[in-house]
């Protein structure tokens, strides 16, 4: 009963979110993705959650039917993935990122998705970011992303990362990282000698 219960739910929120989707052409038009995606993220309670994630579903690259999107979270690249049994907390920012199945983030976390380097006029002002080469931050399957936490690179699957750390170089799977810049301290894994 619980199960239909919650696909009931789950269609009626696209059908809510879809004129949304429609005019953000389905996540191509980035102003109009953007302003969706605020919207959404303002969204109180159970409803918002459902909300947000229908109009994920409907907007980004991929969204699961199954992941929770809490209050103040949103994407800033519809060219994300976000794959089943994903827990996204409240005030996440998201940039192009693929978040693996059933890794959790906690509050304010930001995955950042920028060029390396962003590119600068002849007289030495930065450019906007729509002159930048965007790259993917690809976390893990079963991660923890602590809370206020910024992942600028890859996280291996079964990781987690300390609350406040920077990930600024690729960490390795099934470690504990923390730190500013991250560093790997541990594994996650009892008994398991740590891969350093």
């Amino acid at each position: 009963m619980k199960a239909v219960l919650k696909a009931s739910l789950s269609a009626v929120f696209l059908c809510f979110a879809l004129p949304l989707a429609v005019l953000s052409g389905f996540g191509r038009s980035r102003s109009i993705f953007l302003f969706g995606a605020h919207l959404v993220s303002l969204i109180p309670g159970l409803p918002g959650d459902y909300t947000r994630t229908a109009y994920y579903r409907l907007s980004l690259r991929s969204c699961a039917k199954h992941c929770r999107i809490s209050f103040g979270a949103f994407f800033a690249n519809p060219d994300a993935i976000v794959e089943d049994g994903v827990y996204i907390g409240p005030y996440c920012v998201i940039g192009r990122a693929h978040i693996g199945r059933g890794s959790q983030l906690a509050t304010q976390v930001q995955i950042l998705s920028g060029a390396r380097q962003h590119a600068r006029d002849a007289s030495g002002r930065i450019s906007g970011s729509e002159e930048g080469v965007f790259e993917r931050i690809s976390v893990g399957a079963d991660c923890w992303i602590g809370a206020a936490a910024i992942v600028m690179a890859d996280v291996g699957e079964k990781s987690t990362v300390g609350a406040g750390a920077i990930v600024t170089k690729p960490i390795p799977a099934g470690v504990v990282a923390v730190g500013n810049p991250a560093r790997v301290i541990k594994s996650a894994q009892p008994d398991e000698v740590c891969p350093q």
